[in-house]
């Protein structure tokens, strides 16, 4: 995904609903900065590990980024069955 945007006089840039909303970047993360010679590469900063806390149900469906209804075992098994038939 390429688009534009303008630096603000106070150095600020601003980054599409669409991108942040696909990167799952919520206000308040910290970002890295690097200069490539590219251009600049902007990544998220690694959460701390959490010691002693287990994930949550959330913080793992998080992760699949997935926006359907929920599934049972029986038919998220299924669907690892049938990607695995199609790649044999």
């Amino acid at each position: 995904m390429s688009q534009s945007t303008k630096m603000s006089a106070k150095g600020n840039i601003a980054i599409s609903k669409a991108i942040r909303a696909a990167r799952q970047w919520k206000p308040g993360m910290e970002f890295v900065i690097q200069e490539t010679n590219d251009g600049v590469l902007l990544k998220p900063k690694k959460e701390p590990k959490r010691e002693g806390k287990s994930l949550t149900w959330d913080d793992v469906v998080g992760i699949a980024n997935y926006k359907g209804p929920r599934k049972s075992i029986r038919e998220m098994d299924q669907g690892v069955m049938d990607e695995a038939r199609k790649h044999r």
